[in-house]
């Protein structure tokens, strides 16, 4: 795993957006003196593979709805230098918790996290985490379903089967405390930057059956692995809301403040018309347009001052 600084224009998504950033910078270059430039501020993005969001590798790599937004935000924030870091999701969760200036533009908001970590307003949403089974494996839970949906809180009581998690991961507060509650043998937390694609090679070969997460990061991950979508089974989990919002959070320090009061600002402007799309195209058929309506009326509500 790299875990060391990027240069930007490896990770910005498209020319149209390189040129954007570089542009920006290049003016800031030409109209700060030397001594003001080298009083900038760096900011380090914490960033992870975190598909459909963001694509680090194959076909689509680039065209998530963070890859996309970054730049803007970048570009909006000429005030700072601007560093890009691939980590895992346990690495980011320690590196904001010191004393550093440190931002990660994908994160759910939970009350422990807000003790360490300043939110911004909502960046994106998505729709909540849900329960993936295979086909050939739906007897496990079947019991557990009414109406479409799975009782969490009863199949992990049940110790019937044991459920992939990724470690350090908030799958919403709901869950999260329902995770916590359960006993240790009914749930295996996997570390790693590909922690979430093991999990379904591991229940592919039938050493796990039950897998919690996203389901567009599931079709994402599974199609890769030659798991095609009539193979499995996504069960929303009773009780949750239909949609989790996106966060971006920075130290909860001096500087991280500064910085969240800025993104806020861009947050309002960002064109929602563009980047929504973005998350929608990994959506069954079915749901993008309600995804897209409601995302709208979600983010006017938010631009009103």
């Amino acid at each position: 795993m790299q875990t060391g600084p990027f240069k930007l224009k490896r990770l910005l998504p498209s020319a149209l957006y390189n040129r954007l950033a570089l542009a920006a910078l290049a003016l800031l270059a030409g109209l700060v003196s030397p001594n003001l430039a080298q009083a900038r501020e760096t900011l380090i993005w914490l960033l992870r593979d975190l598909p459909p969001t963001m694509i680090f590798e194959g076909p689509k790599k680039g065209q998530g709805i963070i890859d996309q937004m970054l730049p803007l935000l970048i570009a909006g924030m000429p005030q700072y230098d601007h560093v890009l870091m691939r980590v895992n999701r346990a690495r980011g969760i320690q590196m904001l918790q010191e004393e550093s200036f440190t931002c990660d533009p994908a994160l759910a908001w939970t009350r422990e996290r807000a003790q360490w970590i300043t939110f911004s307003l909502p960046a994106f949403r998505a729709i909540s985490n849900g329960l993936v089974v295979r086909q050939t494996d739906h007897g496990v839970v079947d019991e557990f379903v009414s109406d479409g949906e799975i009782d969490l809180a009863a199949l992990l009581a049940s110790g019937r089967t044991k459920i992939g998690i990724v470690a350090e991961r908030s799958y919403g507060q709901r869950i999260d405390a329902l995770l916590k509650q359960a006993p240790p043998s009914a749930v295996t937390a996997h570390h790693g930057n590909k922690a979430l694609g093991s999990l379904l090679q591991m229940q592919r070969l039938g050493r796990l059956q039950v897998v919690l997460g996203y389901s567009p990061e599931i079709r994402y991950l599974a199609n890769r692995a030659q798991i095609t979508d009539d193979q499995l089974r996504f069960l929303p989990i009773k009780g949750t809301d239909q949609y989790l919002s996106g966060h971006i959070g920075c130290s909860n320090t001096a500087q991280g403040k500064q910085a969240i009061g800025a993104i806020n600002q861009l947050l309002r402007t960002l064109p929602r018309d563009q980047l929504d799309p973005l998350y929608a195209d990994w959506l069954d058929p079915p749901m993008r347009s309600d995804y897209l309506k409601d995302t709208r009326e979600f983010f006017e509500h938010q631009a009103q001052p």
